[in-house]
């Protein structure tokens, strides 16, 4: 094939820019598509680069967490995503969370200044030409117009859930004489802002979120809209039980103000602890903002306004932005890609990110790494990368890529997959205690990692040779 410059990327969300940066890094001119703010989408608010709609959090960076191993694979594969989210980020406890203005306006002004990189802002409503190299990374919420060529180049009905974002308040609004400050079990410094509550606080809580009035979104059915697990709407957790929330994102374990006397004194320890506990967690690197933890919602906003207000020490909060929930666009990816993130029937095109059903931030920055480097490589010539599937990336685009294992998991139904150690393969004789085989995976992982960055660091991926 002959290489016709320069390679094209549609859409300047995680996965987009960290695509057309490794196609830079090449010594490839990149043209990067982004339709804001010539068009707008339901969830984001400014017209930067890789805003995140739904948290600042990139997840644990325990690198013996699922999250945290992809974190530290994409740190030794140079990703400029995750360096720059390390360089704007804000207290979390174990987590990499960033001051979302920030790290955006930053990665704007990078990709930008780049001379290998050509902004364009516009809406990109077909597929690239043929005979293009290029990588599709429009995301969850892809253009109605470029949805549908998809659909029609793909030849399948196009899959889709329904993702919300989490609300965010003012810090001096809330009340510190009923919230406190602390990490779960005292990992990390004091970094969450903790509202206990008890059990009769709860109840009434739980009775209005669940009567609440939901906004009319767009193409959303109560009886038949599917949402992603792993990001469910506060409302929609309510609903599914008294202990649900309890043991989800209100889950009180691990949490203690000294206010309430010796955590150590059992007699203490059992009359004071929360029932439950709303945990905030900071957005700014000044701490003026906090977002709800696990608070993604599709209420009105005014009704938003008055259940979580209901709060302890949330009674006089100042909402910034309130929750929203849109539509997530999504490949039936196990019949389309290969685990390079090639399509199998059109080899020089690319599709990354949440668009390919893998889940969450770092995901998404892991698969515009994988197909922006492997489009550079496909221009000049050379074999694509796979990843081991001992990596935790090289495992996550394995599962969306695997056709025979899709079925049977799914059962025709694939859904999005976030990081997880049951992606990756077991030992064998297989190591029973859990905390030694994730460290155990991690250490694979690593390891196996090493030859993919010794060749692209050592013979020169900025250079042209293999």
């Amino acid at each position: 094939m002959s290489p016709q410059f320069p390679i094209t990327v549609v859409g300047a969300g995680l996965a987009g820019t960290e695509a057309a940066w490794q196609i830079a890094s090449a010594n490839l001119p990149v043209t990067l598509v982004e339709m804001r703010p010539v068009r707008t989408s339901p969830a984001h608010h400014t017209q930067d680069f890789a805003e995140l709609v739904c948290s600042n959090s990139f997840g644990s960076n325990f690198t013996d967490r699922a999250t945290g191993l992809l974190l530290e694979e994409l740190r030794r594969l140079n990703s400029v995503v995750i360096d720059l989210a390390d360089k704007h980020s804000v207290p979390a406890g174990g987590a990499l969370a960033v001051d979302r203005s920030q790290f955006s306006s930053a990665l704007t002004e990078q990709l930008s200044s780049h001379p290998l990189i050509t902004i364009e802002r516009r809406e990109q409503k077909s597929l690239p030409q043929q005979n293009q190299i290029a990588v599709v990374a429009t995301g969850p919420l892809t253009s109605s117009e470029l949805a549908e060529e998809i659909k029609s180049f793909t030849g399948l009905a196009d899959c889709h859930f329904f993702d919300a974002a989490s609300p965010i308040i003012e810090g001096e609004s809330i009340d510190m004489t009923k919230a406190f400050r602390a990490s779960r079990y005292d990992k990390g410094d004091a970094d969450y802002i903790n509202c206990p509550m008890n059990k009769d606080e709860y109840l009434a809580f739980l009775e209005e979120l669940q009567k609440a009035d939901q906004a009319d979104v767009k193409d959303f059915d109560k009886k038949t809209a599917k949402f992603f697990e792993g990001c469910l709407p506060i409302e929609e957790l309510a609903r599914r039980g008294e202990e649900t929330m309890r043991y989800g994102p209100l889950k009180p374990i691990g949490l203690w103000d000294p206010r309430w006397g010796d955590v150590n004194n059992k007699e203490i320890r059992r009359a004071k602890r929360a029932y439950a506990v709303v945990q905030l967690r900071q957005e700014d690197r000044n701490g003026r903002l906090w977002n709800l933890v696990g608070f993604q919602t599709n209420l009105k906003w005014a009704e938003q306004r008055r259940v979580f207000k209901m709060i302890p020490g949330l009674q006089n909060a100042e909402f910034v932005r309130f929750g929203v929930m849109h539509r997530n666009t999504f490949l039936e990816s196990p019949k389309l890609l290969k685990s390079t993130l090639q399509f199998r029937h059109r080899q020089n095109l690319f599709a990354c990110g949440q668009i390919c059903g893998t889940e969450g931030y770092a995901a998404a920055v892991a698969g515009g790494w994988l197909a922006g480097t492997n489009a550079a490589r496909l221009s000049l010539e050379k074999e694509p990368i796979q990843l081991p599937n001992t990596t935790m990336s090289g495992a996550l685009f394995e599962f969306v890529s695997d056709l025979e294992n899709s079925r049977e998991r799914n059962k025709g139904q694939f859904q999005p997959m976030p990081p997880n150690f049951g992606l990756l393969p077991d030992f064998q004789p297989r190591i029973r205690e859990k905390r030694t085989r994730y460290i155990a995976y991690r250490d694979r992982a690593l390891q196996s990692l090493e030859p993919i960055t010794h060749r692209l660091n050592t013979i020169g991926k900025r250079r042209t040779t293999n």
